[in-house]
Formats: structure tokens, sequence, C-alpha cells
């Protein structure tokens, strides 16, 4: 045979084989997706087989819609805490919540093994004025469990007509027995900025939420603070303790306020090109004066993307105690006349790549908190008591956990501390060491003072 005629059918061999082996992985890919499809199928089936039993042999008629809803908040709520099914009118409820102005108690609340937990009292509201706290477990409305009830189900109950009283049963670590709050609902107008000045030297700002509005009154309370202090300005104080968070666009916009340039905040999705980085623009309103931001056990979510980022530029000095360890970013996507699904669908890294979830921010300067006589019960300390993202059921794993980069210990899942902030200012050691920061007064030893205490347990841990 001539070596041309056997080239040529080498290469018709060759190219069956070739086609051969696509074939055979095309039908394999076929054959896997047709399988994971056959066996979501049997799945749906199996839901609809269980759907006509309940409506044919339920003992009292049930209502479809409410069996539906049910079921699809059931698959969200076990993918983690955050996610969630919002119907029509809960869908509508979280849209005026947003813009400022909603009917309610004041509580950014989640739900923990089956009961209410409160994230955090919103500053001058019927909750905050009736002495609820973060981590509070509310385990009763109006002498009814709570257990068996979703979350949005629990807040529906606490939703009512304006001066009208509701009984909340609480379960507070450190005190022996349940108590009974009583509250009266009002309309809840959020200001989500409030400024003052401590003394002619100092800014102190107190950010309580992230909402449409936070962006546009922190601007307006530093250009305030700059024409009331004039040359004598010293610093600023942005206070996030307590802050459960919000509007993502709005944390983002406000860390913005005190950056230059670099990145605010990473966000990263399931797939490596759902990956988003938002960038600073050029321009600091502050005009590079110093700054401390005060974070607690119940600073949450766009808080706490804001101390990372000025954390991680060196640009602020974050002062408290761990914050809650929410990393994660919830999408809100409508369907409709039918409300809307809340849905994680991405983590949040600070601009050094540092993943929040189940961990927290860790202060610069840890400044306990003391906690008054009447919270001091047994032996519980103020680091104690209170719980965050890690202790939450379902939550999303910290990425970084078990990951051990060269000289670097690998993160652990340990989110929360204390979330008591006195009303009186000057019972406010946190504030109090954080206005000496700014003046140039404080020490050494009061420094090493305070923070003792949570530095001994981690030495403990390690």
């Amino acid at each position: 045979m001539r070596k041309t005629e056997f080239a040529f059918w080498t290469f018709l061999l060759m190219t069956g084989l070739a086609g051969a082996t696509t074939l055979l992985n095309v039908t394999r890919t076929y054959s896997a997706s047709a399988s994971q499809n056959s066996e979501l199928y049997r799945q749906l089936d199996l839901f609809g087989d269980v759907l006509e039993r309940v409506r044919a042999d339920y003992v009292d008629k049930p209502d479809d819609t409410m069996l539906i809803e049910s079921a699809i908040n059931g698959m969200l709520t076990a993918l983690d805490p955050h996610s969630s099914y919002l119907s029509p009118k809960n869908y509508r409820d979280m849209q005026v919540q947003t813009r400022g102005e909603f009917g309610g108690l004041g509580i950014e609340v989640t739900m923990e093994n089956g009961v209410v937990k409160v994230v955090s009292p919103i500053d001058d509201t019927p909750a905050y004025k009736a002495g609820l706290q973060a981590n509070d477990l509310i385990t009763h409305l109006d002498g009814e469990q709570i257990v068996g009830l979703t979350l949005e189900q629990a807040v529906e109950k606490m939703r009512g007509p304006v001066n009208t009283p509701i009984s909340l049963t609480i379960v507070r670590k450190g005190t022996d027995d349940p108590f009974d709050v009583k509250v009266t609902r009002d309309i809840i107008r959020i200001n989500a900025v409030k400024a003052r000045n401590e003394g002619d030297d100092i800014a102190y700002i107190k950010v309580t939420t992230f909402n449409e509005q936070t962006h546009a009154n922190l601007v307006k309370a530093i250009e305030t603070a700059k024409k009331e202090l004039g040359k004598n300005l010293k610093g600023y104080i942005i206070d996030l303790r307590n802050n459960p968070g919000g509007l993502l666009d709005q944390a983002i916009a406000v860390s913005d306020d005190f950056l230059d340039r670099g990145a605010v905040v990473l966000t990263k999705g399931r797939n490596n090109e759902e990956t988003q980085r938002a960038q600073a623009n050029p321009g600091d309103l502050t005009d590079g004066k110093k700054v401390v931001v005060l974070i607690n056990g119940g600073s949450a979510s766009a808080s706490e993307i804001v101390a990372g980022a000025l954390q991680d530029h060196k640009r602020a000095t974050v002062i408290g105690t761990r914050s809650f360890g929410k990393g994660s970013v919830q999408t809100i996507i409508p369907l409709g006349a039918n409300g809307a699904i809340r849905l994680t669908t991405a983590r949040y890294y600070t601009p050094s790549n540092r993943s929040i979830q189940a961990k927290g921010i860790d202060p610069d300067i840890v400044i306990e908190q003391e906690l008054p006589d009447e919270l001091k019960k047994k032996t519980v300390s103020a680091a104690d008591s209170s719980r965050g993202e890690a202790s939450l059921r379902g939550h999303l794993r910290n990425p970084e956990t078990g990951k051990e980069e060269e000289g670097a210990e690998p993160a652990k899942e340990s989110s929360g501390s204390s979330a008591y902030v006195p009303k009186e200012a000057e019972k406010d050691t946190q504030l109090q060491y954080a206005l000496s920061f700014l003046r140039g007064t404080a020490t050494d030893s009061q420094t090493a003072q305070k923070a003792q205490p949570e530095g001994a347990k981690e030495k403990a841990k390690n």
C-alpha cells in the first residue's frame, strides 16, 4: 500500500474514533442530565401526591394558598436563616420599611430554634422604650406559642393597628425565668442617622440602619459638623452598634464617603463570573480627619461591610466588641402578583478578601461594656451574653473555615458579643474611650484593662 493511501485510511480511522468518543461523551452528558431531571420529576411527583392527600384527607378543609406558601417557605428556610418567601402583603411591607417608615414594634428579628430572636431593637421605637434587648428570645405572643410559626407569620402577628398592645414573653440569658413585656404598636419612622457634637471638637454620628435615606442623611450630618465645629474638629465617631444592616448599596455609599480610592466590598456568588467588586470614588467627605467606628454584637450585615472596609483601608479605628457575623447577601426576587422571595445569592468579603460570615469583625481595640447590676445574673459575662450568626441553626458556613494560609491561623466560626449599650452617654464605656482616643488622652493601661477579658478567652481557646 502506498504511503498516501495509508495516510488517508489512517485519517478516516482517527476521525471515526474521535466522532465515536464525542458521541459517547454527549450521550453520557445527556444521560447524566436526564437522570438528574428524572430524579427531580420523581420528587415533584411525591410533592404532588402529598399535597393531594392532604387536600383530600385532612380533618379540616385546608387553604390551598396557605399550603403552597408554607411549602415554598419551608423550602427556602431550609437553605439558611435569611432566605424566605414574602407574601404579597409582606413584600409591600418590606418595600415600605426600606423607605424608612412602617408600622410595628420596631425590632429587627430572626428565627432561632423555633423562636424569634431579637437582632436589635431600633432606637426610639416602642420595642426600644419597652426595654427589649438584642439576643432576647420571644417565645409567646399574647400567650400563644411561637413554635410552629414561620418567621413571617410571627412578624405578621406582631404587626397590627397603631395604639394596640401586644404582650411578648421574653427569655433572656442571665435571667432565671421568662417574663412578659407589653408593647404598644406604633408607626415606626426610622431616622437612619442621628448626629450631635461631643464637646467642641468631636462629631458623633449614629447610623441606626441602612435604608434609602442613610447616605443622604450622613452627608448632611458631616456637612453640619464641619460648619458647627470648624477648625476645632478633631474627628468623627461613627456608631454602628446594634445596627442590624439593610441595603447593600447604602453600605457601599457610606463607606465611599470616607474612602478616596480602592475596593469597598466584594460579593461572590456560586460561579466565579458572578463576583463583583464595588470601588470607592475619589473624594473623602471628612477631609482625612480621624474616624472611629463603634461596633458590638448587634452590628450586622451592612454595618459590618462599612466597618470591614474602613478597617482594611486603615481609614478608621474600629473599637468595641466582635460583630454579629452576617456575611451573606440576600436578593429580593419579585414574583409578580405572588409576592417575592428573599434568596441568599452571594457572600460578601472585605477589601482584603476576608469573609465575615459566621466570624464577624474583630475590633482593632476591644472595649467591653460593663453590664448594669440588674443584668448581672449568675456568672454570665458581657462577652457570653450574646450569640451571633455562628449560633444560628442552618447558617452558611464560613468558606475560610479549615483553610490555613501560610503564617496565618484558619478562620474560626465564632461571631457575636455583648450588644448592651447604656442610654446615658457618661456610662457608655465604649463611647467614652472613643472620645479619649480621638483626643489623644486614652491610656495603654485603660485599653489593656478593658481588652483583657476577651483577649484571655481567645488565648485559652488557642
